[in-house]
């Protein structure tokens, strides 16, 4: 047999590539992971635990409203950018060293540098002359922001991983865009004060999640004060000595201090070597892989948003899970999709599981039944807001299980994770309405909506 280097060398140091390192290491294997940024990927250092930090930073304000309604008084109360933005990188950087300590105690050699493959076996660190083989390669380096390379002015646009870093918060901010990192910075930065405008060349925002949700949060969001202009997108950006002047295919031109793109995420898999290694990608760029994350070289595999199936952090870390129990431990498994919950961070939130309306009717042979309530929360009786949650079954008519649960609201996200256990265990609406319901809650209208929709029930 072949002498290597390495059991095991992951490429991608983010939770996906981690675990699976991790895993495999503490298993008795020699494992290496290189890293070319930070430990701790996307979602630690420019994705979902930053952006969760400045959601979270944006909320204050909206609750100082609410507690204003109850009695409270603020007097100056203000937001400090520069005070946010340290806080957020200690805790960052506290976060990655864990990453990187947890791989050390496991036995896992982190290498510092991009890798890029010169052969099935074969990884080499550009720019450090180091070169190292494997019996086996995981592909786990993610995927990057998008955006129009081709539109005129686009040089003056930002991304989601730029506005992490923004040296002052702007006054004035359009969001091209219509998906849940586009209406998460959205409700951030109108949170933060900053005049914001969310534009998107789509009928509505959140294109494949249920159109309840799509039509109940577009009208939500504008009750916060982002104005929303759909059907719609730039023709150019032109730089002046005021600021950045959108102008749009509709013939409006908005000018605005910061421009960021949030039009889509595609699979990190640029320069790194594919070919040479003998992997293929799919049609649409990702690394193609059977259900077991085999690519199309025998001896290397690939998970995360890199392959482009799921693209969400707890998926990776199952992806990662899955590999290690197939390769190592003569267990092979893989991953069940269905009924993944997830959830936007957008103000109000989202939370979602299961399937939407339109993709219940297509697969329940016998129709569907749909329960849905809106509702003003109790926290607002005192403040005179107009928001609303919604709340939405959607039902199998003939077995009567569950089949999709959609909240807009607060703190829908921490709802929809203990729904989806009940979506995920198949149970019956009757087992919902047996469950008894926890008062005052907003969950409670979970297990208390009792009549349908009119004319919900349908085949096909």
């Amino acid at each position: 047999m072949a002498e290597y280097d390495y059991d095991l060398f992951v490429i991608g140091a983010g939770s996906g590539g981690v675990r699976a390192a991790r895993l495999t290491a503490l298993g008795g294997k020699k494992v290496a992971i290189a890293e070319e940024y930070r430990v701790g990927g996307t979602c630690v250092i420019r994705g979902c635990v930053p952006k969760k930090f400045m959601v979270m930073a944006s909320e204050v304000s909206h609750a100082l409203e609410i507690a204003e309604g109850y009695g409270w008084s603020f007097d100056n109360a203000r937001f400090d950018w520069p005070t946010f933005l340290e806080a957020k990188d200690v805790e960052i950087a506290r976060l990655s060293g864990i990453y990187a300590a947890n791989l050390g105690k496991a036995g896992v050699e982190l290498v510092h540098g991009r890798a890029v493959l010169k052969d099935a076996h074969t990884v080499e660190i550009v720019g450090k002359n180091q070169t190292f083989t494997a019996e086996k390669i995981l592909i786990a380096t993610g995927g990057r922001p998008w955006k129009p390379e081709s539109l005129e002015g686009i040089e003056h646009a930002i991304t989601s991983e730029e506005a992490f870093h923004l040296p002052e918060l702007p006054k004035r901010i359009l969001i091209a865009g219509g998906g849940y990192i586009a209406v998460e910075f959205a409700g951030i930065f109108a949170g933060l004060g900053v005049e914001t405008t969310l534009i998107y060349r789509g009928p509505n925002i959140l294109r494949g999640f249920d159109d309840d949700v799509r039509a109940h949060l577009a009208g939500e969001i504008e009750k916060r004060g982002i104005k929303v202009v759909l059907g719609c997108q730039h023709e150019k950006i032109e730089k002046t000595a005021t600021g950045l002047v959108n102008h749009l295919e509709n013939g409006m031109k908005l000018e605005t201090d910061v421009v960021m793109f949030a039009t889509g995420r595609i699979p990190h898999v640029k320069d790194l070597g594919l070919e040479a290694a003998g992997v293929e990608l799919n049609d649409e760029g990702a690394i193609k892989v059977d259900p077991w994350s085999k690519t199309t070289a025998d001896n290397i595999w690939a998970i995360g948003d890199v392959t482009d199936r799921m693209n969400l952090t707890p998926v990776a870390i199952r992806e990662a899970v899955a590999f290690h129990q197939t390769v190592y431990r003569d267990n092979p498994q893989h991953f069940d999709y269905e009924a993944v919950a997830t959830a936007v961070f957008s103000q109000p939130p989202v939370g979602i599981v299961g399937l939407t309306e339109s993709e219940a009717r297509r697969s329940c042979s016998a129709g569907v039944d749909v329960y849905l309530t809106r509702f003003r929360p109790m926290k607002y009786a005192f403040t005179g807001s107009e928001e609303r949650v919604l709340m939405k079954l959607v039902v199998d008519a003939e077995s009567q299980r569950v089949v999709g649960v959609h909240i807009v609201g607060p703190d829908s996200p921490e709802m929809i994770q203990l729904a989806a256990i009940a979506v995920k265990a198949g149970l019956t609406k009757a087992q919902w309405d047996a469950t008894c319901a926890v008062h005052p809650t907003m969950a409670e209208e979970l297990v208390t909506m009792r009549e349908k929709q009119s004319g919900a029930t349908s085949a096909g």
